[in-house]
């Protein structure tokens, strides 16, 4: 979802803003943090990093109350329990509004186009949310087009594990040898195709989020196709397809 249908903007203020109305939505409901908005930014980066760096080794995803537990808010010793009721809002706004969420061009007239030309449409999402893809899905008014929606988040595993990539061929009713995938990077989406055994592997380039597939350089790992804009999609299946 992030950085291939839409691009993700960073900013110090976005980060600050989302630390604040989460300091508000935890207070709201009897939590209140001993810290500040401009002092939880930075604690809450390094805390998602060590569970990014976690998920990444286990290709697991955990509930997120446990995640907001043990992790992005561990300095602070609440029970999954305390925090339940608020963990899916969290996680919401941790995608929604934390960040700046640009559709990339094309976007929507690149979907439509792969659906009119019949083919089955579907997302497959490492995200901490429950909610978050459904309702920009909704947002972006392509939700209806979709004939499968897999996140990490109900899977309770990540790209590239292959079995997140079988449960949407499951889910579509087409093998992984019958599928293409579209990602941004090569640490989950690319090899995570590979795993599966999908027929083609297209990335769309990501410059912001060069520095997650470090580890892949000099490993021959690649794409099929390499592209710029969504809007190369359907020539590229139609030209598959031909061969």
């Amino acid at each position: 979802m992030g950085g291939t249908l839409h691009e993700v903007h960073h900013t110090p203020e976005l980060e600050t803003a989302f630390c604040q109305r989460a300091l508000d939505l935890l207070s709201a409901h009897g939590i209140a943090l001993p810290i500040t908005a401009d002092n939880l930014a930075p604690l809450l980066h390094e805390n998602a990093e060590a569970y990014k760096h976690w998920s990444e080794q286990t290709r697991l995803e955990l509930p997120s109350a446990k995640i907001w537990s043990e992790y992005y808010l561990k300095d602070f010793q609440l029970s999954e329990e305390l925090l339940m009721p608020v963990s899916e809002e969290l996680s919401w706004m941790y995608d929604a509004i934390r960040v700046q969420n640009v559709p990339r061009p094309n976007m929507r007239e690149t979907i439509r186009a792969l659906h009119r030309e019949g083919l089955k449409i579907g997302i497959i999402s490492n995200i901490i949310s429950t909610t978050f893809v459904p309702r920009i899905l909704e947002d972006y008014g392509i939700a209806d087009l979709m004939s499968c929606v897999i996140l990490s988040s109900t899977a309770g595993i990540r790209k590239p594990d292959a079995a997140i990539f079988e449960k949407a061929a499951a889910a579509c009713g087409v093998p992984c040898g019958e599928m293409a995938y579209v990602g941004d990077t090569l640490s989950r989406d690319v090899l995570g195709c590979r795993n599966a055994g999908m027929a083609l592997s297209i990335q769309i380039s990501n410059p912001s989020i060069a520095h997650r597939d470090t580890a892949f350089a000099g490993t021959g790992l690649a794409p099929d196709v390499l592209i710029h804009d969504l809007a190369e999609i359907p020539g590229i299946i139609r030209a598959f397809n031909a061969r």
